[in-house]
């Protein structure tokens, strides 16, 4: 479905970006990667399905860097055809304890990074008259928890710029939209369910109980070949309608 298109990803080295850029190289895209750390096995893992992968480790808080990326994805492909705003980080504490650095840093890296991406990317797919854009929120994009001020301040306005550049972009081809994901077992879940077991002297298996049952009814954690697939159907045809949607899928935690 998606072969000849180009779809860059940004924090795919692992967790959910990954699984997004493996679905959509399944569907036939071609890949840029982004992120810290090993990016030899998932650059290997992309390419072994049949398409080009390429990665690029632009620091998501640097707009130069950003930039540099964008180019580098063009100079590669021509253009992006797919962008997917996955790059994410948290930091956990009350308000008043909350480092002005770690606020600043959360904001640039959850929000900002995708101001500055979707805007080097959007004139492209308006000349093209087709393009995805696909914003990776959460369910803390349309409800909060205590101690994530800046994760949630964040991904509240990953939702306010997923609908704003969909009325911007609601007569061409092109379609802006937020997945937002309950718990997933990433890194970034499992260290949380490691301090919370070390903290309360839990097993593992307990502190993950706990989690999920403070939050998602379904007590399950949603995979990330669950948001690849919501993904690939954002890119098809179905979805040339689908425009400004903040879709949960969170095992009914926003349904409370």
């Amino acid at each position: 479905m998606l072969k000849g298109k180009t779809a860059l990803v940004t924090g795919s080295t692992s967790g959910i970006g990954l699984g997004i850029a493996k679905a959509l190289a399944q569907q036939g895209a071609n890949i840029v990667l982004n992120g810290f750390g090993d990016f030899e096995h998932p650059k290997a893992d992309i390419a072994a399905l049949g398409v080009k992968a390429e990665y690029h480790g632009a620091d998501m808080s640097k707009p130069a860097e950003i930039d540099d990326m964008m180019k580098f994805a063009a100079s590669k492909f021509g253009q992006v055809d797919i962008l997917v705003n996955n790059a994410g980080i948290q930091f956990v504490a009350n308000i008043e304890d909350f480092p002005p650095e770690r606020w600043d840093a959360v904001i640039a890296i959850n929000l900002t990074s995708a101001f500055h991406t979707t805007r080097l990317a959007v004139p492209a797919m308006r000349k093209a008259n087709w393009g995805r854009v696909i914003n990776i929120a959460s369910a803390h994009g349309l409800v909060a928890s205590a101690q994530k001020s800046a994760y949630v301040a964040a991904k509240h306005g990953i939702v306010g710029l997923t609908k704003t550049v969909a009325l911007e972009t609601a007569k061409t081809g092109v379609t802006v939209n937020a997945i937002c994901p309950g718990w997933v077992l990433t890194p970034l879940v499992q260290k949380q369910i490691d301090d919370r077991s070390a903290k309360e002297g839990l097993s593992v298996a307990q502190a993950q109980t706990e989690l999920l049952g403070e939050k998602q009814p379904s007590l399950q954690f949603t995979t990330v070949e669950q948001l690849g697939g919501l993904a690939v159907f954002l890119c098809s045809p179905a979805a040339d309608q689908v425009r400004g949607v903040a879709w949960q899928v969170d095992g009914g935690w926003t349904a409370q």
